[in-house]
């Protein structure tokens, strides 16, 4: 459905590429939430990224299982957003709205691992130096969803 057949041939339409035009062009896809293509880690082929640093997966090469950052990097806004308090907590609005924050009772009604998305288990201490727990993991729409120990 993306091209012609001629002479048993495939004469693909603008934006398809492949034998079988079955390969977009579009990049649409692999747009990271940063503006970039793959996030800077990949290529994208055929609308889907293709991850060369193997640390980085996800549809668009955004998330990191290894890495430190993670936790530590939304350490504030979790810590402002949930408990109105930390080193973000007077621009929270502005800059800790990207993700959606769900509030658990307690650490075994935290997601666990093995369901489809990307999970980070995070445990961090807070300004009060008691420690709070969190998950942050992405889903296929890129979306970043946390959920907070109250």
């Amino acid at each position: 459905g993306n091209g012609i057949c001629k002479c048993r041939v495939c004469e693909c339409f603008p934006n398809f590429t492949g034998s079988a035009c079955d390969c977009s062009l579009d990049t649409t896809p692999c747009m990271a939430s940063n503006g970039q293509i793959c996030n800077g880690r990949g290529t994208c082929e055929c609308g889907t990224c293709n991850c060369t640093d193997p640390k980085f997966q996800g549809p668009t090469c955004e998330m990191c299982q290894t890495c430190l950052g993670v936790c530590a990097e939304h350490k504030d806004c979790v810590q402002c957003r949930a408990f109105e308090k930390g080193e973000k907590k007077d621009t929270c609005s502005q800059e800790c709205m990207h993700f959606n924050m769900t509030l658990v009772e307690n650490r075994d009604k935290l997601p666990q691992p093995g369901q489809p998305d990307p999970l980070s288990h995070c445990k961090e201490k807070d300004v009060d130096d008691c420690w709070f727990y969190f998950t942050y993991s992405v889903n296929s729409n890129g979306e970043a969803n946390v959920h907070v120990v109250e």
